[in-house]
């Protein structure tokens, strides 16, 4: 084999198990999905095909995280009862791992990772500073967990993937998604583009920034990375996730991007997408799409 070919597997290898370490569980184990059936949507569907493109996702997932905490039930939820402050990097892989289950486990798997769901959500209740109660099974909060996680995840993909996917695609999306989030208890569910933004934009007069906020969008943006050859991943994926975001969410949060640096921020973004699919390409974090 000529030594240009060994190094330029040696890079792929490099690169893609250092990327599958950013999606293993806490205790370290790869998530690779086992399954004996196609679960709830098969490799033909949307959500494997927008689930399945890691860079994306990781983009998506800043931007829908920093939407879900501008809702005070959530982020109440968050502060209370989640080890989110004390174990960021736990949180968001168990936070992949329902995602990966979920999207391309087996039926029996998915219902009983959507029943311990439930049985935690059981646990998460209390009172707001402003003495509102709060649950984490509040169908309206559930709701815009699920909304702004969807949105998110699919407009990433379309920025960094397929600019030019059909309205049909998108709708296919998000109606398939809502399988996923009616048996989490969410209601109501959009099962369409138009309706999904629609609910973002009905939500607005109920969202707030305060100090809670601050703290947990900090620790969010600048947890500390555990390889310093992810740097420049995981600084790609936060302002690229600060990007996706509606301007009025980037308001609120008082971020923003300079439209010089922005441009630079969605090609470097680009590049590290097509990076990270090529070092991906075998053996996969996840099942990919036959679409």
């Amino acid at each position: 084999m000529k030594p240009h070919i060994t190094q330029m597997q040696g890079l792929r290898t490099t690169i893609g198990s250092e990327i599958r370490k950013l999606f293993a569980d806490p205790g370290g184990k790869t998530l690779e999905i086992s399954r004996t059936d196609n679960g709830l949507f098969g490799p033909g569907s949307m959500v494997w095909q927008v689930h399945g493109d890691v860079t994306t996702m990781m983009v998506g997932g800043i931007a829908g995280l920093m939407l879900q905490m501008l809702d005070p039930r959530v982020l109440a939820g968050v502060w209370d009862h989640s080890t989110f402050r004390q174990d960021m990097r736990g949180r968001l892989r168990r936070t992949a791992a329902f995602l990966a289950r979920t999207t391309y486990g087996d039926r029996d798997s998915v219902m009983a990772e959507i029943a311990r769901i439930r049985r935690i959500h059981d646990h998460v209740k209390g009172v707001l500073p402003d003495g509102t109660p709060y649950s984490a099974n509040d169908p309206q909060a559930l709701a815009w967990v699920h909304v702004t996680e969807s949105t998110c995840f699919l407009d990433s993909f379309i920025r960094y993937r397929a600019p030019y996917m059909a309205m049909r695609n998108r709708d296919r999306y998000f109606d398939e998604m809502a399988e996923i989030g009616t048996m989490l208890g969410a209601d109501p569910v959009p099962r369409s583009d138009r309706a999904a933004r629609r609910m973002l934009r009905d939500a607005r007069p109920i969202l707030a920034y305060d100090d809670r906020t601050r703290e947990v969008a900090g620790l969010l943006l600048n947890q500390p990375v555990s390889n310093p050859r992810l740097l420049p991943f995981h600084h790609l994926s936060m302002q690229a996730g600060i990007d996706l975001l509606p301007t009025w969410a980037q308001t609120m949060h008082g971020l923003s991007v300079p439209l010089a640096a922005r441009i630079a921020l969605r090609g470097s973004t680009t590049g590290m997408a097509m990076i990270t699919r090529w070092a991906l390409s075998e053996g996969s974090t996840v099942r990919r799409s036959a679409a």
